[in-house]
Formats: structure tokens, sequence, C-alpha cells
């Protein structure tokens, strides 16, 4: 059982409101990781912002593929479980490569670069080596990208310690970060 309270959508704060509207609209639901933030006005509009921005950046599968790779680092088993669900459905992982990606890696030689390098980023704290930027940047990835990788990163860390922190309730098919792959 959570450990926060979850509002339900009537009861969340009426200036998330509006946003979680928005969500409902795009998700045709309002996940629990959603509700949970709305508590705070402020964060849930910061981390749809960023979240919103970064849809327009990296593409689903590579962003699904870090949202894996850091869920299982941190032991993020709502993340685990959201971004398995999604991977399978809406970015057309299958399974095998949603393996490789909780070990921090891929079946895609460029792919791998990006989850290997978002591990180091997130392991290293951003203390990446010279060698490690080389890594990615020879893989194809322009600067731009590199500074993707890094802010999907910083996103799906604040999600995973929101729902470390809460023990939110998992509202998606239960995948544990303790069936590491």
């Amino acid at each position: 059982m959570t450990r926060l309270t979850i509002p339900s959508r009537e009861n969340a704060p009426a200036k998330s409101q509006p946003l979680l509207d928005a969500v409902e609209k795009q998700l045709g639901i309002v996940p629990n990781l959603f509700r949970l933030v709305a508590t705070s006005p402020a964060a849930l509009e910061g981390f749809l912002g960023l979240n919103g921005a970064m849809g327009r950046t990296l593409d689903a599968k590579t962003r699904e593929r870090i949202a894996l790779a850091i869920a299982q680092a941190n032991g993020c088993d709502y993340c685990l479980s959201a971004h398995t669900y999604l991977g399978l459905n809406l970015a057309q992982i299958d399974e095998t490569e949603i393996a490789l990606n909780r070990a921090g890696h891929s079946g895609d030689a460029k792919a791998d670069a990006a989850v290997v390098f978002a591990r180091k980023v997130l392991e290293a704290r951003g203390r990446v080596s010279d060698a490690d930027l080389a890594e990615v940047r020879l893989a194809g990835f322009s600067e731009a990208q590199v500074i993707e990788i890094v802010a999907a990163v910083a996103l799906n860390v604040f999600t995973n310690y929101v729902n470390n922190v809460a023990e939110t309730d998992i509202d998606f098919p239960v995948v544990r970060a303790a069936q590491a792959a």
C-alpha cells in the first residue's frame, strides 16, 4: 500500500485539474503516478513540461529503453511496470530487448550506446569520462542528443524516486526489479 496519499482524480488540487485533464486526454487514463505528483501542482507542471518536451526529441524506443535501464538500476517497480507495458505496447519493443534494456544494454548498436551512456550518467552522477562521451558521439549522437539523454535520466530518476518514496500502488501489469534480467 502506498505510503503517500494518492488523491482521487476529483480530489487533486484545483491547480492540478487541467493538467490531469490533459494527461487523461492523451493516455485515456490518469495513472497513479500522475495523481500522486498532482498533490504538488508545481511538481506536476514541471514533470509534464519536461516529459512533453522529451517526447519531441529522442524517439519513443530510445526513451523507453533508457527508462527501463534507469528504473532497474533504481529498483523502481512502479516505473519498471509502467515502462515495460509502454515498451511492449507503445514503442513495440520485444521482451528480449526489454530484458537487455533492464540490464543496461540494447540489441541495437546505436541504442546500446544511448542506454550504456544513460546508465553511466546515473552511476557516475553525471561525472562521465571523456571516453564515455566519445563512445556515445561515435555511435552517432549529437551534443544536443547527449543533453537529451541526460534529461531522460533526470526525468526517470525523478519518477523513480517519487515512486520509491511513496511505494506507489502499481496500476500496470506488475514487474519487479528483483526479477533482474
